[in-house]
Order: structure tokens, then sequence, then C-alpha cells
């Protein structure tokens, strides 16, 4: 892995001629996204961001943090004691640049003797699962991280409105043995290509059952717009 999505939030942070990032799919077109997108404000955020920042409690995990926007409200507006972590060691770097008191390079499969009252996974949070395969591994390990009480905060879309419809109604997707949540994703930049990464992104129905399979309850607490969704997982 080059970390180009971290080499991107580096540069922007440290004003170091940052350009758009260059994304695309196994089943979408290239498109452009501005590095300031993850430096977002709460005001800033989409309806679903904002609604897991506002019942964020307690001692937090943030996986996946990125540029850290969201660890760094939850620290600065709320108080909270949150641990941020990100497998890219340039993203890590712009969030401690930011304030961030304790954003960590880690793999969220790697961390233990730790518990949790709230873990957030935004931003397509089901993505880091990689394949449907890997899910009760997951949904394991994220377990094994949530205090009893505790409440896991995780969004993503359902991917079937990418799809065409045939005649009768039902949608047409190419291939019968793979969920057709699971992507392919690249990114491109500054003229550089990103070894290509699986990309989950997992209907509500899916993971709920996965959930229900492992211990938890399931809540939908939000549907965006675009068939995008914020659900609660809690034991």
């Amino acid at each position: 892995m080059k970390d180009l999505f971290g080499t991107a939030i580096l540069d922007y942070q440290t004003n170091n001629s940052p350009q758009d990032l260059i994304t695309f799919t196994s089943i979408s077109e290239e498109d452009e996204m501005s590095v300031s997108y993850l430096f977002r404000s709460y005001s800033e955020m989409p309806l679903i961001e904002q609604k897991a920042l506002q019942i964020a409690r307690g001692k937090v995990l943030d996986i996946g943090c990125g540029a850290g926007s969201h660890s760094l409200y939850l620290q600065q507006e709320k108080k909270l004691d949150v641990t941020a972590i990100d497998i890219s060691t340039n993203a890590i770097e712009a969030c401690k640049l930011r304030g961030l008191k304790n954003a960590t390079v880690l793999d969220f499969m790697n961390l233990s003797d730790n518990k949790f009252d709230t873990i957030l996974l935004l931003m397509n949070g089901t993505g880091i699962c990689g394949k449907l395969k890997n899910l009760p591994m997951f949904l394991t390990k994220l377990k094994s991280l949530l205090l009893p009480d505790g409440q896991i905060l995780i969004d993503s879309s359902d991917l079937i409105y990418m799809f065409d419809e045939d005649e009768d109604g039902g949608k047409w997707i190419a291939s019968e043995n793979e969920y057709y949540g699971e992507l392919t994703f690249h990114i491109k930049y500054k003229g550089k290509n990103e070894t290509p990464l699986d990309w989950l992104y997992l209907d509500y129905n899916t993971l709920q059952n996965a959930a229900n399979d492992n211990g938890f309850k399931t809540e939908l607490l939000l549907e965006g717009n675009h068939y995008d969704y914020l659900a609660k997982l809690s034991l």
C-alpha cells in the first residue's frame, strides 16, 4: 500500500500543494474528490454523521479515522475520551497536527486489552470488512472491543440502485456468486495509483442478519436520501 489517501490528507494539512483525489470502483467511473471534504466541520457533515456524533458517548474508538474530523469534534466539542485509529501513517500524522490527543497507526483487528462505550465506523464503515465472507470475523472482533452497555455506530449504503432492472423489475447483477456490494476500490493521487482495495457496501438487512447471528441487537437509526443508512449495534 502506497498510502496515497493519507498522503493527500497530510499534503492538505501541511499545505504541500494538495490535489484532488481520483477515485473509482469496479462498478463506477472515475470521480474527483477534494481532499478538503475530509476536513469538514460538523455543520458540513451529512445528517448520518451528525446523528452518530450526537449520540456518541463515553470512551470512544474511531476506526478508520482518516483526517480525524469526527474525533476532533467529539474531543473538542463534547469533551469525550477519543481514541482515533487508522492504518495510514500520514493520516495519523495529520490528525496529531490537528490536535487529536490520542491518534494511533493501528489496524483495529490488532487492538486488544481495551474496551469502549462507543465504536464509530463512518464514511461507509462496512468498507474495511472488504468482503462479505469476512463479516462474522469483523463483527466478532468489534464485539470483543465493546463494553457491556456499549454501542457500535456504523454506516453504509445499499448499492442495489446502481444495477439495471430487467423487464420484470428485477435487478440485473453480473455475477451470481459475489455479493453485489463487494467492490474493488481504486485511488489515484498526483499521478500515482494506489494498490486496489477490497471494499464492502452492505445493505441493512444483510448487516442486521449477520449482527443478530453474532449476538448483537440492531437498530436502524437513520436513512439518507441515497440508499445510505446509520445503524446501531449493541449487546
